[in-house]
């Protein structure tokens, strides 16, 4: 931190200036901002230059110290007071704890005991300081990561289930501030190549994006999906449009800068309630569906798809657009989409088929590409193809037109189900793999999420899904639990310093190690030691 600001208010004009001149600011690290005469005139002047320390004497012309001291205790309550009194009465210390003043000096005030209580001063305010640069290191660690009560939240957010009332006591609970006079949602998916494997090129991306969005305090993220997530965007009337395309051009521009990456972006329709989150979700769910049907496209709006569907082609077997019919869309969708697409994907999969869907030999051509693309995708995966044969309808060459989009629906679905239902059995052991690594490599201070992913050749955003939805909590936060817990087993069994029992458990900080002990179980270790009890 820079040099500390120190303002003076005392009436007496020797003493003001003698406290000035005789103290050598700048050698003890101080910055002299400035002084006046009575807490009257002073007190704009601190409103303005916000000082960390005010020198005040008690005793004052038409406003006194205590005066004084309240408002700034109220207004400004980092700043730190310093009382000088020429009275030893009792009521004045009294009420000059109970306004929570750090020092009461009495007069007359020597150079020593002056530098003495400004030195005091300064270390409480870089104590604090400390204490705030590790809340927010420990916030940042746990809000980069999922949280489940967030994600619920969410979700109840979107489905509409929640009073608007009953909204706000949740979020306040989750110190989550929802107030502002517009909303926007934008839902974003990074995938690498291959969407399980490890990617360090989408784990930086992802890690880029999420310390980007918690720098503004108007976008809240939240995991909507296995591999999606949904930013919440809040403001007022006037910037909501500026601010939902700032989101999507800090996503475009990292992600563009990557051709490896798979990525899709899709913009609700902004309202000006939280009431109407539920409709901007759904809008921009049934948006994104469609990077199934245009892989080339990456960013998603209700406008654009409708200039899309305007400029879409007559409904001929000679003007049909084949490449949008092409079976490996399917495939595609068999191996990325999800269950609440399907419908919206079928639907528009048929929509430029148009008058050619009479053709019966196209009808029965697109039947099987879609059987056969679909059970390539799910043998990718080592899916039992048996039965999803079981699952699924049997082409028909008696099928009508209007029957397609329903044929197209009961070939997708068993397929969806088939690959969730083997991604849990995977999961399982990737989710026992990365318990295995955390318990033996916990205490490497640099372990996170991406050396786990790394080293069990997991994607990160894969993984962080998976694990907190397999253990109920964060990958921070099992491995804060885990390190506490070998925390609490050394301070009780081993004589050993709380600086060690950091390194040992893999925090480079002892006092970092100290601060989150403190959070987490409820006592400094050295209580903990001494028979305090963690937190329930």
């Amino acid at each position: 931190m820079g040099p500390i600001k120190v303002f003076i208010t005392e009436d007496e004009s020797i003493v003001r200036e003698g406290l000035r001149d005789m103290i050598p600011w700048a050698q003890y690290g101080f910055t002299f901002v400035g002084d006046a005469p009575d807490g009257e005139i002073a007190l704009p002047l601190i409103r303005k230059l916000k000082p960390d320390i005010l020198i005040t004497d008690i005793k004052m012309p038409f406003m006194d110290g205590l005066a004084l001291s309240d408002i700034v205790s109220r207004e400004l309550p980092e700043t730190k007071i310093i009382i000088l009194s020429g009275y030893s009465d009792f009521e004045y210390a009294r009420q000059a704890i109970k306004l929570n003043v750090d020092q009461y000096l009495l007069k007359p005030i020597t150079k020593t005991a002056m530098i003495q209580a400004l030195e005091q001063t300064r270390r409480k305010i870089e104590e604090e300081d400390e204490q705030k640069g590790y809340l927010r290191k420990y916030e940042q660690e746990f809000k980069k990561f999922e949280r489940l009560s967030r994600r619920a939240f969410f979700e109840k957010l979107v489905e509409g289930s929640m009073p608007v009332r009953e909204i706000y006591e949740e979020a306040e609970k989750l110190h989550l501030d929802l107030t502002a006079d517009g909303f926007n949602l934008v839902l974003f998916t990074i995938r690498s190549a291959s969407d399980t494997e490890y990617s360090e090129t989408a784990a930086e991306v992802q890690e880029s994006l999420l310390d980007s969005f918690l720098r503004y305090p108007d976008y809240l993220l939240f995991r909507c999906g296995l591999l999606s997530y949904a930013l919440l965007i809040k403001s007022g009337r006037e910037n909501l449009a500026a601010m939902t395309e700032r989101g999507v051009e800090l996503i475009r521009q990292r992600c563009e800068a990557e051709p490896s990456l798979n990525w899709a972006v899709a913009v609700g329709a902004p309202t000006y309630r939280l009431s109407g989150l539920p409709k901007c979700y759904a809008d921009a769910s049934h948006v994104l569906a469609y990077r199934h049907i245009l892989p080339e496209q990456h960013v998603f709006t209700t406008e654009m798809l409708r200039t899309e569907h305007e400029s879409g082609s007559g409904g001929d077997l000679n003007s049909l657009e084949f490449s949008r019919i092409d079976p490996a869309l399917i495939r595609g969708f068999v191996l990325n989409g999800t269950a609440e697409e399907t419908e919206t994907f079928a639907q528009e999969y048929l929509e430029n088929l148009e008058d050619a869907v009479h053709s019966v030999l196209l009808r029965h051509y697109l039947m099987v590409g879609a059987r056969v693309s679909a059970e390539l995708a799910l043998q990718s995966l080592g899916c039992d193809l048996e039965e999803y044969r079981r699952r699924v309808p049997t082409p028909e060459l008696s099928l009508p037109p209007e029957g397609l989009q329903d044929y197209l629906t009961g070939v997708l679905r068993p397929a969806l189900e088939l690959r969730d239902e083997a991604a849990q059995r995977q999961n399982g052991d990737i989710v026992q793999d990365a318990l295995r690594y955390i318990d033996e490599n916990y205490a490497d201070g640099s372990i996170s999420l991406n050396s786990v992913a790394r080293a069990i050749n997991i994607s990160a955003n894969y993984l962080s899904a998976m694990f907190s939805q397999k253990m109920g909590v964060s990958f921070v936060e099992y491995l804060t639990q885990k390190r506490m817990a070998r925390a609490r087993q050394l301070l009780r069994q081993t004589g050993k310093r709380s600086g060690e029992i950091a390194a040992e458990v893999g925090y480079r900080d002892p006092r970092y190690f100290s601060f989150v002990f403190k959070k987490t179980q409820g006592c400094t270790p050295k209580a903990y030691r001494a028979g305090g009890q963690e937190k329930e």
